[in-house]
């Protein structure tokens, strides 16, 4: 098992990065509460890991703090959740965020991720009330930067971004077409269109 990685940030377009450590580059998945925090390209970082093993595949998922992975093993624990729609929970919702639903019984933020309806909902209530840690770690990472200078349309990649999180194709369009692009990145107008969908 792979617990965390410390390497070069190598690319990043959501939600797959690649950070090089010693040579050999990882691919990885990560939410977007870890793409918010995510140092320039070039940089060094730390990144906490969980590996998912498939027929078809052995996945990576990375994590900024330790914390946002706890939860995310807690989370696929869960009956009918698999990394996925874990993912795309995390990417709307920071661990922290998510505690607060769970413990508040707040089945309206939770259905407004895409992907959950009220008995997944209810199901998570249910099954995390007693998982969830007690305490939440510390974020650690850099501060939020813009995606590679080699980025020709942030809004395109955008929607790309939220389609892989769950969100059909029309919806993340509908979400991201009244965001100004001009200088704004990807993780900039990925965050505008999760919480304009969370206030809704």
């Amino acid at each position: 098992m792979i617990g965390f990685i410390r390497g070069i940030l190598i690319s990043k377009a959501p939600p797959q990065l690649v950070v090089d450590v010693q040579g050999v580059g990882y691919e990885l998945e990560a939410p977007m509460t870890t793409f918010y925090e995510l140092p320039a390209i070039g940089q060094e970082l730390k990144l906490y890991t969980h590996l998912v093993v498939r027929e078809d595949a052995h996945i990576l998922f990375a994590f900024i703090a330790e914390s946002d992975k706890m939860m995310f093993k807690s989370l696929i624990k869960v009956n009918g959740v698999g990394p996925k729609l874990a993912l795309t929970i995390l990417s709307g919702q920071s661990a922290e965020e998510f505690r607060r639903c769970i413990h508040d019984n707040d089945l309206q933020a939770l259905v407004r991720l895409p992907g959950i309806g009220k008995k997944t909902a209810e199901r998570l209530i249910i099954e995390m009330r007693d998982r969830l840690p007690t305490k939440t770690d510390a974020v650690e990472g850099g501060q939020i930067t813009s995606i590679s200078p080699s980025a020709s349309n942030p809004k395109q990649e955008a929607i790309s971004a939220l389609c892989s999180l769950g969100y059909k194709p029309q919806d993340a369009i509908k979400m991201v077409q009244n965001i100004p692009q001009k200088n704004k990145s990807c993780e900039y107008i990925i965050r505008l269109a999760l919480q304009g969908a969370g206030s809704k």
